[in-house]
């Protein structure tokens, strides 16, 4: 994966550049921003040409290329190692590179599992780093969402960025990276790698998966920089209309006060699984947004709205206005919190959707 292939970040790849060909290679560095940004595939670029490209590195198959990611158990009650899902981990980022968690959720076969990176892949990364460069060069371990390292593990890491071995480079690519303990930040160089432009997703969009330029504008605008978002948008349009329909349903719901209906929806949507319900929380704090901004009458340069959605808020836009839009707001962030922290995902939704009940009617 050469820089060329990297969509934007002009910025970030002269940092990485300069860095390299100055001989200014820190021993541990943390590219941060927020998702479908491009950092993994920089981080996995810069790798490449510390490791001297070729074949083997190209392939993700080099023998001095370590990655440590978020798994799951596959079996109960026995540990599991990111080796076990190696295959499954470099077909992801070869075909597809600007991924999120979700992504790599259906590439692993993730199902509704809660993943992480465990304490036990310590003992892993400890063994793969005592030994020596086989190519007599640098050893590189890429870490990807290091704020979802188990507490002891992340511990263990702070360790051996202390004290790292020789030759070697540790790459951790964050989209939280306040998440990540204190004392890992402080020894690492921190490079932030902000949202793509609007421009450079939707020259993608067109040049590399044909898409007409006037949809290619359309989905860039919506997206807000994120790639991996751009991408669902293209191939998920189904689960998108799914989406519209339960944010539709829910409002009138809400409207009217069925509250045995809305324990069903809440029990339904639960149902989607933690990533999933998480999406459509995020596509809930888009749908309040448009809605708001609607009523400003700037649809051509403000509103991000496929026309279904549009159309809807025609006449639901009034109901999202200055007397509840921070309160709604507030509530879904609360909701998406709640269902990251692992909370039962049923009394998360209901209790959205009662809340609602009063929000909804504060026109």
């Amino acid at each position: 994966m050469p820089f060329s292939q990297i969509i934007g970040q002009t910025q970030a790849k002269q940092h990485l550049l300069s860095e390299y060909e100055q001989g200014r290679i820190p021993h541990a560095l943390m590219l941060y921003g927020p998702e479908g940004n491009g950092a993994l595939p920089l981080a996995v670029a810069y790798a490449q040409m510390l490791l001297g490209g070729g074949p083997m590195a190209e392939k993700l198959q080099h023998p001095d290329l370590h990655f440590v990611f978020p798994i799951y158990k596959k079996t109960s009650g026995k540990d599991s190692y990111c080796n076990d899902f190696l295959r499954e981990w470099r077909e992801q980022l070869l075909t597809h590179p600007y991924f999120g968690m979700s992504e790599w959720m259906n590439t692993a076969g993730a199902e509704n599992q809660q993943l992480l990176i465990y304490a036990n892949e310590s003992e892993s990364i400890l063994r793969k780093l005592s030994l020596k460069a086989s190519q007599g060069g640098y050893k590189v371990m890429i870490i990807w969402l290091p704020e979802k390292m188990n507490a002891e593990c992340a511990n263990k890491i702070l360790k051996l960025l202390e004290e790292p071995p020789a030759q070697t480079v540790f790459l951790l690519v964050s989209e939280q990276p306040d998440r990540v303990l204190q004392t890992i930040r402080s020894r690492t160089q921190m490079l932030a790698v902000p949202r793509l432009s609007e421009q450079d997703v939707e020259q993608t969009l067109i040049a590399r998966y044909s898409i007409l330029p006037a949809e290619a504008h359309r989905i860039a605008r919506s997206c807000s920089g994120n790639m991996a978002q751009a991408l669902r948008t293209i191939t998920a349009d189904a689960e998108g209309e799914y989406f519209f329909e339960l944010f539709v349903e829910l409002m009138r719901l809400s409207y009217v006060r069925k509250v045995k209906e809305m324990k069903l929806w809440s029990d339904r949507v639960a149902g989607m699984g933690r990533e999933r319900i998480k999406s459509f929380l995020d596509y809930c704090q888009r749908m309040v947004r448009e809605n708001f901004i609607y009523n400003f009458h700037r649809q051509s340069d403000l509103n991000y709205m496929t026309e279904q959605e549009a159309q809807f808020a025609v006449r639901f836009a009034p109901y999202i206005n200055e007397r509840n839009v921070i309160g709604i707001t507030e509530e879904l962030s609360l909701a998406q919190r709640d269902i990251a922290q692992n909370t039962n995902a049923k009394i998360v939704l209901f209790d959205f959707a009662l809340k609602m009940i009063v929000l909804i009617k504060n026109r």
